[in-house]
């Protein structure tokens, strides 16, 4: 076995922790496995002889990246459009958020909006040290930060998590609330409603598979959500990637997904998936949805 064939062998074995990490981290599995792509190309190009730890060189290098993907604007982080029916909160807010976090696949969909609302920085700070146990030292190497700082983010991150329900924060009925809120805005043509559930700054972003569209601003999405009303008619809460979502169903097929950005109890971010091509493969019947 050559050095670079045992290099490839020695993180393939790592992957699935890395996957973890990033999964968790950017909870989203398309851009949980192109920063786990980015860590391989990373370590390829380093001198792989003077890594110590490689265990900790990867967790790092992966964090780096999740990092990143976190503080980038929100139009370059694409959704893997993993759909699939909604479920009650299988964990309540109040409980530990580490032992939450470490359900992975079983997170309710509350505890995922919550983690949005943490800064890039805590959200790292928290899942590394809280959920995967990697020292402060190591934390604040990724961070960029010192170790005290580090533990702040930390404790800090805990706190929005461990905290009183505040009500500009969806908690684990409130999410629900807000994805039926606006279905029957949109059905009725509401448009002030609709208003209401949106942030000023909201955007909507439609991949027609033949092209792409971009509104934004709270009035302009409202108006397109008016006109969507028999969309709105026959579509049902589901969840996208683990998020907040909605699926239309005409006629037997799946015509459209959408998944929802909260912050602070509002509408950011509408993703629409529209290419007939990328939802052909969607059984109706597990999603619920109408004819």
């Amino acid at each position: 076995m050559t050095v670079k064939e045992d290099l490839a062998a020695r993180f393939e074995r790592s992957r699935p922790r890395l996957l973890s990490i990033a999964n968790r981290l950017l909870s989203s599995d398309a851009d949980a496995q192109d920063a786990v792509q980015e860590s391989w190309l990373r370590l390829e190009r380093s001198d792989a002889g003077a890594i110590v730890n490689l265990e900790a060189w990867l967790t790092t290098v992966v964090s780096r990246v999740s990092l990143d993907m976190l503080r980038a604007p929100r139009p370059s982080r694409e959704y893997s459009w993993q759909v699939e029916p909604w479920r009650d909160e299988p964990v309540a807010l109040g409980g530990d958020p580490a032992e939450e976090a470490e359900r992975g696949d079983q997170v309710g969909v509350a505890l995922l909006v919550v983690l949005e609302t943490l800064s890039p920085a805590e959200r790292v700070a928290f899942i590394l040290h809280d959920v995967f146990g990697q020292p402060f030292d190591q934390v604040a190497e990724v961070l960029g930060k010192s170790v005290p700082a580090s533990r702040q983010l930390a404790s800090r991150a805990r706190r929005h998590l461990r905290g009183a329900p505040d009500p500009a924060r969806p908690g684990p009925h409130r999410t629900r609330e807000l994805v039926d809120a606006w279905l029957v805005a949109a059905q009725q043509g509401n448009f002030t409603a609709l208003l209401g559930l949106l942030d000023e700054s909201a955007v909507l972003r439609v991949d027609y598979g033949t092209g792409h569209r971009v509104v934004e601003g709270s009035a302009a999405i409202a108006e397109q959500a008016v006109l969507s009303a028999r969309l709105a008619a026959h579509s049902t809460p589901i969840l996208v990637d683990g998020r907040p979502g909605v699926a239309a169903v005409l006629h037997g097929q799946v015509v459209s997904i959408m998944a929802f950005t909260f912050r602070e109890g509002r509408i950011t971010g509408l993703d629409v998936l529209a290419d007939p091509g990328r939802l052909g493969h969607l059984e109706v019947g597990g999603l619920g949805g109408g004819q």
